[in-house]
């Protein structure tokens, strides 16, 4: 079987986790426990989930020249990543993040982007072959709208479907919101985006339904422990998710997404593509750490058979 071909245009992080009992208040200091540090970065999560599903997978990222950025290119040959557009800046510090995660598995996130900030139309470019020949097309936006909205732009003329995961959430230009097949944004991001709080179905399908309005071809709202709810001019409905037991739920909809995108790639029809990614992002969570957690296929399919 031909592996499914994926590029994912996007951020890579270094991930500085401490765990901790709970998540602290302005002003608080909490003494944690576990420290952990991790690869991470929506980008590069998403590549690393498709990747150990057994996908061909080109990640387009741009990295600082220091040990993180050395590092995180280790990670990528070991996962079997093609890194011929990763692009470094001896200007700015690869990017960071720092995590606080509780016992309940819940966490809060700042990061600090330095040379994902740099990314440029002109870097999408040189990447030009590595998107108009991919089965499907993963943006985020950790890194710079001029990088998104050209990687749409490509991937768009050439008929490749554009997954954009609008994460850290912001509005989005008319334009680039016609570019997109697949939009997966969780709650929070699709109130940004409509207006519209989402907190249950009837919700999400008004929230969905308004982006479809905009241009919009197909909205999944991922819903944390509900499951993800897919509108479309056709069809909505809710796919459930799996019932597990919650670690670190840091890389949960990067796990999604890395998984949507391989099971969209390899021919699954929607819904079983939306169960599919539920089943990654499920056992994503009950790992610590973003691309430590990521599963391979055996896995998923262990995981799919039992449940």
């Amino acid at each position: 079987m031909t592996k499914p071909k994926i590029t994912v245009v996007g951020s890579s992080n270094t991930d500085l986790v401490v765990k901790a009992p709970k998540l602290p208040v302005p002003g608080e200091t909490i003494l944690g426990s576990e420290f952990i540090k991790a690869p991470g970065g929506k980008g590069a999560n998403q590549a690393v989930a498709a990747a150990r599903l057994g996908a061909e997978v080109t990640l387009v990222a741009k990295l600082g020249m220091d040990d993180f950025g050395d590092e995180a290119l280790k990670n990528f040959k070991r996962d079997g990543i093609i890194v011929d557009f990763i692009f470094r800046d001896k200007d700015s510090p690869s990017g960071v993040a720092l995590i606080f995660v509780d016992d309940e598995g819940e966490n809060m996130i700042v990061a600090a982007q330095g040379a994902n900030a740099k990314f440029s139309g002109s870097d999408i470019d040189k990447a030009l072959s590595a998107i108009e020949n991919a089965d499907a097309v993963v943006l985020q936006l950790e890194t710079t709208m001029e990088a998104v909205e050209r990687s749409a732009e490509i991937a768009n003329k050439k008929g490749v479907p554009v997954i954009l995961n609008p994460a850290p959430g912001q509005n989005l230009s008319e334009g680039l919101i016609q570019k997109i097949t697949y939009l997966t944004p969780n709650e929070t991001e699709t109130e940004i985006l409509t207006d519209i709080k989402v907190n249950d179905q009837n919700s999400a399908k008004r929230a969905g339904n308004k982006l479809l309005d905009m241009g919009v071809k197909n909205i999944i709202i991922t819903m944390g422990k509900a499951g993800a709810m897919l509108i479309n001019t056709e069809e909505s409905y809710l796919v459930p998710a799996f019932n597990v037991k919650a670690v670190d739920a840091t890389a949960a909809g990067d796990a999604f997404n890395g998984g949507f995108a391989f099971a969209l790639a390899s021919g699954m029809y929607i819904k079983e593509g939306i169960r599919f990614a539920n089943a990654v992002a499920g056992l994503a969570v009950t790992k610590m750490g973003a691309q430590p957690s990521m599963p391979v296929i055996g896995e998923v399919d262990e995981f799919l058979g039992k449940n």
